[in-house]
């Protein structure tokens, strides 16, 4: 983990780690195949928290806890989409959450990011960031439980989670996690047209008569 932890090289006058980089290069390979709808996504998504968990541990308390649920949520993906309900060929067909869903999700990232917020300020040494912390912490269980139920809906939650953590990254020397988030937003912003259009198709009727 030390060596994880040392200096890769410097970059606009940035230091970057071995483990921010590595991390994030897996992590844009599973954003990639999440975009594919391939089983594979959760794999490498869950190397990519365990070496950011490696990144982040001591310094960062609510971006470490955040990849300990990556890696959690990472086998509860897989076994979602390994069952997934009309699965093909490692692939899953994504679908629009219901507005009950849509309700829940937020709700429970409101109460989630102001309960982790208050634990973090109750305990300062948990992090000296707390609602920032809370913010990413909870916005990355809601948008992993997402991506999990193939609901169309988890791209913009990681948009939403985005917005905290790129100026939080660059803030605290993880000037790689920055750089890569700018490409991470590219990527949403395509997967979730794909998403959208697969979902909205799924979702349209099929007329009396007409070939399924």
């Amino acid at each position: 983990m030390n060596s994880l932890n040392s200096e890769a090289f410097t970059l606009l006058g940035q230091h970057i780690l071995w483990s921010d980089m590595l991390g994030n290069v897996f992590g844009l390979a599973a954003l990639a195949l999440g975009w594919r709808r391939s089983l594979w996504t959760w794999p490498v998504q869950f190397v990519s928290g365990l070496i950011l968990f490696a990144a982040f541990y001591g310094h960062l308390t609510g971006s470490a806890g955040k990849q300990a649920v990556v890696m959690a949520v990472a086998v509860y993906g897989f076994w979602q989409w390994r069952r997934g309900k009309g699965a093909a060929g490692g692939h899953i067909s994504p679908r629009f959450a219901t507005w009950r869903e849509r309700a829940a999700m937020l709700a429970a990232a409101a109460l989630g990011t102001v309960a982790v917020a208050l634990l973090f300020t109750a305990y300062p040494s948990l992090s000296w960031d707390p609602w920032p912390d809370a913010y990413i912490f909870v916005g990355t269980i809601v948008a992993m439980y997402a991506q999990a139920k193939g609901m169309t809906e988890f791209w913009i939650a990681w948009l939403l989670v985005d917005v905290v953590g790129v100026p939080l990254n660059f803030a605290n020397g993880y000037a790689f996690s920055g750089f890569v988030y700018v490409i991470y937003g590219a990527l949403v912003l395509w997967g979730m047209r794909d998403w959208w259009l697969r979902s909205r198709e799924a979702a349209r009727p099929v007329l009396e008569g007409a070939p399924a």
